[in-house]
Order: structure tokens, then C-alpha cells, then sequence
């Protein structure tokens, strides 16, 4: 049977404060330290019909505008992509382990960022930036090569058929990444630098950069919720009520890697956000689509702006890379997840 669950007040009111409380405590640590709530006033100010005296002043403000306030929402916006591609992905595939990157989105986008780098382009030519444009076409192409490997032999695609091509088309950038990289040692430092995933050149350019795509897969996401539910029970009981399986993971397939290679392509490799967020939602909220994918968008990004000041302060002036970060918490998080599910399948 179809679960029934929706999202009620108490947990949409839950997600919408985890928000407030991360943009709040986002923008106000860092080496200047600012008030709570004076950031929360200065914040507030800038709403329609809103006018409220922050108490900072002109260069405090310049700090939460043009410094913070754009790595937190680009925290926001790659934290809720990667949790939600992460939640659609482990409905599609029916699999509580799969992530954003089991069809090869982290390795096409370490491929296509590591070809940038080497060559020289990562400095910007005119209005394109040359490495979240390579990261972003190489995610693509890498699913795009998955989803073709995964019909060979295979016409109906099916779920099994898919991971086990993602695994192979991502085993094989990576050691075409390897390659590259040995062939050109000098720029490893700069390559693990944006594989180990970062947020620290945020500026509202990658915010205007990943905000459409945010948009556009938040939306679609959000309409399949029902869908989702309904392929949690198979493919023939789906077809039984009238939906086209195949078709619909195709959709959500197609959505949820254009949002997942948008975030890799600003972000870098940030892992285990998308196994965090969805399983830690289904534990205290639900077990529904309804309930789990428009909780994924609120508190990924909560989770990952957490994340990422928990990075940038707990060695400051130094900066821990963020996928070292998620990976501390989501290693035994999965452990944790894998032991569960093998427990659920005796």
C-alpha cells in the first residue's frame, strides 16, 4: 500500500528554524565576531517594510553582505541539492545506501575539474568561470554515459542495471582522473583542493550561477513526491496503479543529477550530505516522499552551513576542507545505515 503521510506544521516549522538558526550563527562567527542579533536585525532589515537599527556599522555590514552572508547561502542552496538528489536517488533505486553520486556525478565532475586546472583555466575568461563549467559538463556526461552502458544488454534500464554501470563509468574516470593527475604533479595541490570540496570563494556569482538549477530541481523534485511513494512498492505495483516506472525514473533520474552536478560543480566533492539527511529525516519525521524530500531541502541546507562553519572555526585562521568534515560524521552515520538495513532485509 501507498503511504498516506504529508508534512505537517510541527516539522515544516522545524525545517524553516534550522534555517533561521544556521544563517543566523553562518554569518555571525567567523574572525570578527558579530552579535546574533544584531545580524538577525540587520538581516531583517533588508525585507520589504521592515526597518530595524542593526547596531552595526558600516564595515560590520560590508562583512554579512559581501563576505558571509554569500558562502552561507550557497551553503544553503549545495547542502538542500545534494540532500534532495540524494533522497530521490534512494527512491528511484529502491536502495537506502544510494547518494548523489552513484551514477558518476563526483567522478565526471573530479574529471572535468581536474582537466581544468591542469590546462590552465581556472581563472575566468570573460563572463564564464572555465572550472565549475567543466565540473558541471563532466557530471552530465558522466551520467549521461551510465544511463547509455546501463540499457546495453539491458533495454528496460532497470535499477540494478543502472548502479552497477554507474560503478563502472565511475571507476574509469577515476583512473582516467589518476592518470592526469600523475602526468601533471604540480597542480595536486590545487586538484584535492577542490575534490575535498570548499565553500571558502563564495560570492553571490556562484550563488546567481547555482540558483536556477536549485530552482528548477527543487520544483520538479517536489512533483514527483507522490511518484516517489508509489515506486517505493515496485515497478509492477506502480505499473498496477497506473504509472509508468520507467519513465518517471528517467524524469527524476535526469532532475535530480542536473541538480547534484550543479552543487558538485561550485562546491567541489562534498560526500555523505545526501545519506545524512534523508535517513536522519525518516528515523524522527517519516518514511513518505511527502515528508522527506521538502525536509531534505530545509535541513540539507542547515546541516551543510553548520558544517561549514564547524569547518572555517574549529582551526581557525585555518579551514578544514568540507568533505573531510561530512566524512567524520558520515562514515559511522553509514556504517550505522548499512548495519540497520541488513537488520530490516533478514
Amino acid at each position: 500500500m501507498v503511504r498516506a503521510e504529508r508534512l505537517g506544521a510541527g516539522w515544516l516549522a522545524v525545517g524553516v528554524v534550522a534555517v533561521l538558526v544556521a544563517v543566523v550563527a553562518g554569518v555571525a562567527a567567523g574572525p570578527v565576531s558579530l552579535a546574533p542579533l544584531d545580524v538577525a536585525r540587520e538581516l531583517l532589515d533588508r525585507l520589504p517594510f521592515v526597518d530595524l537599527r542593526s547596531g552595526l556599522n558600516e564595515r560590520q555590514a560590508a562583512i554579512v553582505w559581501d563576505l558571509r552572508l554569500p558562502r552561507v547561502v550557497l551553503g544553503l542552496l549545495v547542502g538542500a541539492m545534494l540532500a534532495v538528489t540524494g533522497s530521490s536517488y534512494q527512491g528511484v533505486f529502491r536502495n537506502p545506501l544510494a547518494d548523489p553520486y552513484l551514477l558518476g556525478v563526483a567522478a565526471g565532475a573530479g574529471f572535468g575539474a581536474t582537466l581544468a586546472i591542469v590546462s590552465g583555466a581556472g581563472t575566468d575568461v570573460g563572463f564564464v568561470e572555465p572550472l565549475p563549467l567543466a565540473a558541471f559538463a563532466g557530471a552530465l556526461a558522466a551520467v549521461a554515459l551510465t544511463y547509455l552502458l546501463g540499457a546495453a544488454g539491458d533495454r528496460f534500464r532497470s535499477p540494478a542495471a543502472l548502479i552497477l554501470a554507474g560503478v563502472a563509468v565511475a571507476s574509469f574516470l577515476t583512473a582516467l582522473q589518476t592518470y592526469v593527475q600523475q602526468r601533471e604533479s604540480d597542480t595536486l595541490r590545487d586538484v584535492y583542493a577542490w575534490l575535498l570540496g570548499r565553500l571558502s570563494t563564495a560570492h553571490w556569482d556562484e550563488v546567481r550561477l547555482l540558483l536556477p538549477y536549485a530552482v528548477i530541481t527543487a520544483v520538479a523534485l517536489l512533483a514527483h513526491c507522490r511518484s516517489l511513494d508509489v515506486l517505493s512498492v515496485g515497478d509492477e505495483e506502480a505499473a498496477a496503479l497506473g504509472m509508468h516506472p520507467k519513465r518517471t525514473r528517467l524524469v527524476v533520474v535526469i532532475v535530480a543529477s542536473l541538480g547534484a552536478a550543479a552543487a558538485v560543480a561550485v562546491s567541489g566533492l562534498i560526500i555523505f550530505v545526501g545519506i545524512i539527511v534523508p535517513h536522519t529525516i525518516r528515523l524522527v519525521a517519516g518514511t513518505s516522499y511527502r515528508v522527506i524530500l521538502p525536509l531534505s531541502l530545509l535541513l540539507g541546507g542547515a546541516f551543510l552551513t553548520l558544517v561549514d562553519l564547524l569547518a572555517r572555526t574549529v582551526v581557525a585562521p585555518a579551514e578544514l576542507p568540507l568533505g573531510v568534515v561530512t566524512a567524520f560524521f558520515g562514515a559511522p552515520f553509514f556504517a550505522v545505515v548499512l548495519r540497520t538495513s541488513r537488520r530490516a532485509t533478514a
